[in-house]
């Protein structure tokens, strides 16, 4: 439900303000702010400039002393004012109801001091609600008119017809500020809760695309795996059954149909490995190396709307990285620039490979609003959201774990993140072990089929 603020409640001075749908404190205007010390500037001046009217005229009066001691207290009252708050509260309410009254008495004393006023009618009409407001500014306005009859030696209309005509002036003009200020804070509210939305459904819907993406990933894996490999270890387990039941009865028939499963086999293999290959990184799979990946990874990071990335590449590698570097450290960029986007509201963000002799480093830098990496929103996003996503750090820890490597992370709140992936390098001039399938290389000869398929021979349906 909207509360629609009218005048008289948390004016332009800085409120609370309860926008459309929130709670929100309203935020400061620096307009309001040098608009209150005008009006306190002109309400002094104008105290001042009565009372020195009244003891020019009037020097020697029985009067005089409590005129004076009156103009002391109204100055007194006025500049508590800005320290009771701009909120319409109690304390000000009294506060409003003894200006109004001391400014009343010396009046009654001393008519000059009706100029004082106008600053008044502003006071009243930013702190009461409309219609208090409105009898406030109608009650000032005749002892405006009383005061300015005593000091006329006879009738004017002036005096009668331009006080309420200045104070409703002065009433329109306020009440529309009034209005325009509450106004513009209800847009900006708005504009904030449709930003929001945007956001939000902007998340949604790459959450949908990227959940959708994975089912139809998974589809077609599952189809590739079926017409693929599991035809072929169907036709292998077919083939060695019948080579079993007949080896001793007809060997020269049981030794093809293992040479035809060996076949089968070797095709397999053939067909596994263009699996691993498939699901290694696109970027990596089109052979143009992880210096390449990255920066194409920064351009799209960058063309999607989301903080503008820039790629940096420090030294220059000795030797070709390990697959499963590159793949490792590709993926980890690919996890940070995501937590960026999502979680950072960072402007930008930066990219930097740095090739040493022994290690290659990996910083992913942005300038968002950071984190207390030990704090407990960490220990909860890292205990939850990122082992159900796969792109929190523990995911990153476990790739970096694997390759001998470490992970740090130095952020602040509001002083942005640096996260660094630092992976050691084998020794060139130490052999290295044949790596498992799979995993970015073959062990020497894997692969090659036992026997040689005799041609002619059909591989059996499942």
């Amino acid at each position: 439900m909207r509360r629609r603020t009218g005048p008289g409640r948390d004016g332009p001075a800085g409120g609370a303000s309860a926008g459309p749908g929130s709670s929100a404190v309203r935020t400061p205007d620096p307009d309001a702010r040098w608009l209150a010390l005008l009006l306190h500037a002109a309400f002094f001046l104008l105290l001042g400039a009565s009372l020195t009217r009244f003891l020019m005229r009037h020097p020697g009066e029985a009067r005089t002393p409590w005129v004076i001691a009156l103009s002391l207290t109204l100055a007194v009252v006025h500049a508590l004012g800005p320290v009771l708050g701009s909120r319409p509260t109690p304390r000000r309410f009294t506060w409003l109801a003894g200006l109004v009254a001391v400014w009343m008495v010396l009046v009654v004393l001393a008519p000059s001091f009706a100029w004082c006023a106008v600053p008044l009618f502003s006071t009243g009409l930013r702190l009461l609600p409309p219609r208090a407001a409105l009898v406030l500014v109608s009650l000032l306005t005749a002892f405006v008119v009383a005061a300015q009859l005593r000091l006329a030696t006879g009738f004017d209309p002036n005096l009668v017809l331009a006080p309420p005509a200045v104070a409703a002036v002065a009433t329109a003009v306020l009440v529309h500020v009034r209005r325009q200020a509450d106004r513009q804070q209800e847009l900006a509210v708005r504009q904030r809760e449709l930003i929001e939305d945007l956001v939000r459904t902007r998340r949604e819907l790459a959450a949908t695309e990227r959940r959708e993406g994975t089912l139809a990933e998974r589809q077609r894996l599952s189809m590739e795996i079926h017409d693929t490999l599991a035809q072929g270890l169907s036709s292998q387990r077919m083939l060695l059954q019948a080579a079993t039941r007949i080896w001793d009865t007809e060997p020269g028939t049981a030794h093809a149909h293992v040479r035809t499963a060996a076949g089968i086999t070797a095709r397999n293999l053939a067909e596994a490995r263009r699996f691993v290959h498939d699901l290694a990184p696109a970027d990596l799979a089109e052979g143009a190396g992880l210096e390449a990946a990255l920066r194409a990874l920064a351009a799209r990071a960058t063309a999607t709307g989301g903080p503008a990335v820039r790629c940096h590449v420090e030294g220059t590698a000795h030797n070709p990285l390990p697959d499963r570097v590159q793949s490792a450290l590709l993926r980890i960029a690919q996890g940070a620039l995501a937590n960026v986007a999502e979680h950072a509201d960072a402007t930008t963000a930066a990219l930097t490979l740095t090739h040493l002799d022994d290690r290659v480093v990996l910083d992913i830098a942005d300038d968002g609003r950071g984190f207390a990496p030990d704090g407990p929103a960490a220990a909860t996003e890292q205990r939850d959201t990122p082992m159900r996503r796969g792109h929190g750090l523990p995911a990153m820890r476990a790739r970096v774990r694997q390759l001998g490597g470490r992970l740090t992370v130095e952020s602040a709140p509001g002083e942005g993140t640096v996260l660094s992936a630092e992976v050691p390098l084998p020794d060139p001039e130490v052999p290295a072990a044949p790596e498992v399938p799979g995993h970015g290389g073959e062990p020497a000869g894997h692969g090659a089929p036992a026997s040689p398929e005799e041609p002619g021979t059909p591989e059996e349906p499942v």
